[in-house]
């Protein structure tokens, strides 16, 4: 069965995270991708190691369908062998600080000269301007793209969130870009850059919180619990971020992640009022319609809670949804991996490892109909030296020359 990407050929000098998650996408969705390394390798390979002498899940996770060569850039062979690399990738991707691959030698006008036709994507933690050589991580970039600011509680400090909507986030907006710019190289037949910056991935991200800040201008944000409004958006708890008012209320037996998400819509009031044994509220004037409800998001919550708080997070779930209250369990990373229906969608897989055995990971969550993707394990540090190289015309003997010499 062909690939919707089956032909297109990556060159990935990505490492860490934002650019490894770009591309193991492009790879799942049937690219080649080359994983270009330094001889020492992509750093994540040993950080947060759990087995010895194994790559680390951190790796694991994040390069899976991928190849793996190694190759010493500051050499002049290296230098000439990846001038050949690029004359026969269509995509490289690259997320070193600013200027690096500059500095290598090999600023735009030289790659697009090398090859007319590359789409050359990177990823940096900024745009230009005075942030440009920030360093950046992730939750950097959650500082400095909106998404610390409101996220936590009122009364508490700036919270990061657990998805990685720095780096991760960062990947998807990468691969959308890719694809666009290979799109518009079919009409052109020109390749082009394609940048995308960590701050600006999060600050999409978080377009209904610049959507509130404008709507502040014109009184307090009445679907926020909040009691008082400055100049800024607040940080709301468990609010929802959209119309509708929503939050996670405890459950039996009350551990750390028993909790239900309950979102109130004006047609669930009255289901809701007569589950928790209030069903008089659903024609009170002081709670029927949901501009009366605003004024006491808190008590209407509570009330639910009260209900909640006696059933476990299932059961709440069961009998909210049968009556048509949009709702949601708080899953925890456990319950996630060990869920059935994620591993039959094939959102969580088992994979073979030659030097950790099975580990489990994400799958790919684009699904496409006539090309599902095959997740495979990711490749050990210069596993395809010999077959790339080959594959550029290098013989064997010259291939033992550049690994004594350092240079693969």
């Amino acid at each position: 069965m062909s690939t919707a990407l089956e032909g297109v050929r990556v060159l990935d000098m990505t490492h860490v995270q934002s650019g490894p998650s770009a591309t193991q996408i492009l790879a799942w969705l049937g690219a080649e991708v080359v994983k270009l390394e330094s001889p020492t390798g992509d750093i994540t390979r040993t950080q947060l190691r759990d087995v010895p002498d194994a790559d680390s899940l951190y790796f694991t996770m994040l390069n899976c369908n991928k190849r793996s060569i190694t190759l010493n850039m500051k050499s002049i062979r290296g230098k000439e062998i990846f001038s050949d690399l690029v004359r026969g990738c269509d995509v490289l991707v690259e997320n070193f600080g600013p200027g690096t691959v500059d500095r290598m030698g090999f600023d735009w006008d030289r790659l697009r000269g090398l090859n007319p036709q590359l789409i050359y994507a990177s990823i940096k933690g900024f745009g230009d301007g005075p942030y440009t050589h920030f360093k950046a991580y992730e939750v950097v970039a959650q500082a400095m793209g909106g998404s610390m600011s409101t996220t936590g509680f009122e009364d508490g400090p700036p919270t990061a969130t657990g998805a990685q909507i720095g780096d991760s986030g960062t990947g998807i907006h990468t691969v959308a870009g890719i694809l666009a710019a290979l799109l518009q190289r079919q009409r052109t037949g020109q390749g082009q850059r394609v940048s995308v910056a960590m701050q600006h991935a999060v600050l999409n991200l978080c377009r209904v919180k610049l959507r509130d800040q404008q709507r502040l201008a014109h009184g307090p944000l009445r679907e926020y619990p909040n009691e008082q409004f400055g100049t800024e958006v607040p940080r709301s708890g468990n609010a929802s971020g959209g119309g509708q008012p929503g939050s996670a209320l405890r459950c039996d037996p009350g551990g750390p992640n028993d909790y239900v998400y309950v979102i109130v819509q004006p047609a669930g009031w009255a289901p809701i009022a007569e589950l928790i044994g209030r069903p008089e509220l659903a024609a009170d004037p002081d709670w029927s319609t949901p501009e009366a409800r605003l004024s006491k998001l808190d008590k209407i919550f509570g009330l639910i809670e009260e209900w909640t708080r006696q059933h476990g997070k299932w059961e709440v779930l069961a009998r909210l949804t049968e009556r048509g209250i949009p709702c949601g369990p708080i899953l925890s990373t456990r319950e996630l991996v060990e869920d059935a229906s994620l591993a039959d969608n094939g959102m969580i897989v088992t994979v073979e490892h030659p030097e950790r055995g099975p580990f489990r990971t994400v799958g790919c969550p684009i699904k496409l109909s006539d090309s599902p993707a095959d997740v495979t394990r990711s490749p050990l540090l210069g596993e395809h030296n010999e077959q790339v190289y080959r594959e550029l015309g290098v013989g064997a003997e010259e291939l033992a020359e550049l690994k004594t010499d350092g240079v693969i």
